[in-house]
């Protein structure tokens, strides 16, 4: 649970936040849902078989938000125990978004499928380091960004030491690696296979249109 906040709490301060709560009480609010998630065992309602995580966790943010928010307001509990998070960034991003027509479920799910995708990079990061190819992964994680985002493969092998073919081929694996891991984070937050590719499409779809 003290990992699904690290992760998720994004998301949830941007619906927040787009429901028209100001900073100070999005991250109360933010705080107090994981708190009473935790508290309540309400993980415990988000099988794998009923359906996406994403919308669980949204469907139950709302029900807070209507159900709760004035206990919440009243409490003002402390549960810095819950998640530590920084909201600076948080709202540097949500002020860069298009206020007219960004809905707070909108918003939910960009930053959603932007978090997984960070979520992956950092894997994918941490399993080359473990491998000792921390300087290769440095050097093409700009690739990973599609074509006409990073340097010429000829550059890119400049400077590891590799022929444009090889560096072309180097490029393609982190690609399929990272996908394949992309896959399998889905996979864990929806009911089955045929799931996680309509989750994989769809989310790239979101982060396409923003």
């Amino acid at each position: 649970m003290e990992q699904l906040c690290r992760t998720y709490w994004y998301p949830v301060y941007a619906l927040v936040r787009r429901k028209g709560f100001n900073p100070d009480t999005a991250r109360d609010f933010t705080q107090e849902f994981f708190a009473q998630m935790l508290s309540r065992d309400g993980l415990s309602r988000a099988r794998r078989d009923r359906g996406r995580f994403r919308s669980f966790l949204a469907r139950s943010v709302f029900n807070f938000l209507s159900d709760e928010w004035d206990k919440a307001r009243a409490k003002k509990r402390d549960c810095s125990k819950v998640v530590s998070f920084d909201t600076r960034t948080a709202e540097v991003w949500l002020s860069q978004l298009p206020s007219d027509t960004l809905t707070p479920e909108k918003a939910f799910e960009l930053r959603w499928a932007i978090t997984l995708l960070e979520q992956v990079y950092q894997k994918l990061e941490a399993e080359h380091r473990r491998l000792g190819k921390a300087e290769l992964f440095e050097v093409l994680r700009t690739t990973l960004a599609g074509p006409g985002n990073s340097a010429p493969y000829a550059e890119l092998g400049a400077r590891l030491g590799l022929n444009e073919g090889a560096v072309k081929a180097a490029v393609h694996r982190l690609r399929q690696r990272y996908r394949a891991l992309l896959r399998k984070t889905i996979a864990e937050t929806v009911g089955n296979e045929a799931d996680a590719e309509d989750e994989l499409r769809y989310l790239l779809r979101i982060v396409a249109g923003s």
